[in-house]
Formats: C-alpha cells, structure tokens, sequence
C-alpha cells in the first residue's frame, strides 16, 4: 500500500463505525466513509467538529455546521495550493490519499531529464494536473463537468502556475481521446481517475466495468514513442488493484515491453491510533 503520508495541513485524525474526521487546514469535518467498518472505542475527539456531513436514507445528505466556517480556504501540499470547500456530495474538492499520486507524478516528470507532454482524463478540480505542471510539463486536462473545470483553474490560480501550458477542456473523455487519435496528437504520460458511473456533458454514459479496458487501449493510440508513465486511479467498489494491473500488462506493457507496471491500494495514515484507512487502487505503467 502506497500512503499519502506527507501532509501538513491536512490529517486524517480518526476513523471508524463508517466515518471520518479530518482536519482541513484550520477546519475540521466529519464525513462518511464506508471503508472504516471497526468501531470508535472514543469519540472524546469527534466533539469540536465544524462540519458534519449527514447522509440521507433516501441518498445524497447534507452538512450541519457547528460552528461558522468560510465558504472555502485553501491548504498547502508541497509546493502546491489548492481550494476547499465542502460541496452537497460530501466532497471537499480534493482527494488527499491522492497525494501519493502526485509524489509519484512530480518525481516521474523532474527526473525524466526531458520535455513532457500529460494528459490528465477525469482531472476533476486539477489537483494532478497541478503536480505535473509545476514539475515543467506540459498538461491537457478533461472533465465533463464544466464546475470542476472552472475549480481547476482557481487551483492553477491559487499554485501560482499561470504562466504553465496548461489546457482545460470540457469534455467527454472517450470521445476527446477519439479525436485526438485522429489529430494525430501524441501524449508523454496519461493520467486517470475514472468515476464508477458518470455522464458526459451530451448525456455519453460511463460505466467503469463496461468501458475501462476499451479507454486505455483506446489510449495506446496516443501514447508517444517512449512513454514515460500511465497512471491509473480507481474508486469502484468491487475492482481489485490486479484488475488495473493485468489491463495494463495486456495492453501497454505488451506494446512497451520494457516498462514495468505495478499496482496496489493508497491510503490515509489514521492519527489517533496508527491504523490505516485504505481509499482506493492504482495501477500504473512507468519506463
């Protein structure tokens, strides 16, 4: 397990009984998570929250918040800025267990010792985008959601990373990669995080079970002569890390084979009692 073990303004403070507590910066918040199934033996901690999110038997939930909070802040990752802000889906505009992903995006791109071309596919609010652009690459980022998009940019804003070729695109992902297999345009590294379910921005419908495999071997069809990293992050319930791994090996691996893959689980280091709370899979292909 890879965990995102590098923070300072953001802790993962306890977990357990389906639910989180998290410090964002100056705020803390209580979220769900299904993952923490073993009990809280103390909740003396859980008491100054600011913002609880409440799920609803009948889906979706709210947030009740204790005390007054702004409607965003930022925290620091590194080098990095990024905006927060607790949204009506429980999300606060980052994924911190991805800060390991970024790690291995910053390094991957800084020591290749050459220009790099990234597609990020999913960007959501751009955070790896970020990653990979303030390590001097050159970054095209997709979503089908034009409010991500817009929040990426603040993001780009807030990293001090203007100045950086970044592209924002809102877009469905598959049929942005068709087309630019038919540009002829060719990528270093791809980056993905595709959601379980989702639709584009003309109604496209995405099922992870039904059109992963389809997506990265359509994505081989833009990969440079010497890719230098694939990274692929996963959230669906039910998918092993070895599915991400034997995708890869039979498609980029066989067309590259002197690259090497590997992929496993990334996680939160739990404050209060030293476990760890797993968050999702990668997988990923690197020279």
């Amino acid at each position: 397990m890879r965990i995102s073990n590098s923070w300072e303004e953001y802790e993962c403070l306890d977990a357990g009984n389906g639910e989180k507590l998290e410090r964002y910066g100056h705020y803390i918040l209580r979220r769900p998570d299904p993952q923490a199934m073993w009990n809280v033996l103390d909740y003396s901690n859980w008491q100054g929250v600011d913002g609880f999110y409440h799920r609803s038997s009948e889906g979706g939930g709210q947030w009740e918040f204790k005390h007054k909070i702004p409607e965003f802040w930022t925290i620091n990752y590194k080098h990095l800025t990024f905006k927060i802000s607790p949204t009506n889906f429980k999300h606060t505009g980052i994924f911190p267990e991805q800060a390991t992903n970024w790690d291995f995006i910053m390094e991957k791109i800084k020591s290749s010792g050459r220009e790099i071309k990234v597609l990020n596919l999913f960007a959501y609010t751009g955070c790896a985008s970020m990653a990979a652009a303030s390590s001097g690459a050159k970054v095209v980022q997709v979503d089908a959601s034009k409010g991500m998009t817009e929040w990426a940019k603040e993001n780009m804003k807030l990293s001090h990373l203007e100045k950086n070729e970044i592209r924002f695109i809102v877009d469905d992902c598959v049929k942005f990669v068709s087309r630019e297999i038919r540009r002829g345009n060719k990528y270093d590294a791809i980056i993905m995080d595709p959601p379980s379910y989702g639709r584009g921005p003309n109604k496209e419908v995405w099922k992870f079970e039904k059109n992963i495999y389809y997506l990265i071997d359509l994505c081989m069809q833009i990969l440079s002569d010497k890719p230098l990293f694939f990274l692929i992050n996963s959230y669906t319930t039910g998918i092993s890390s070895i599915v991400l791994e034997n995708i890869l090996k039979s498609t980029i691996l066989k067309k590259y084979p002197n690259g090497k893959v590997a992929s496993g689980e990334i996680g939160l280091p739990i404050k209060r009692d030293n476990l760890v709370l797993p968050c999702g899979i990668y997988g990923y292909f690197e020279e």
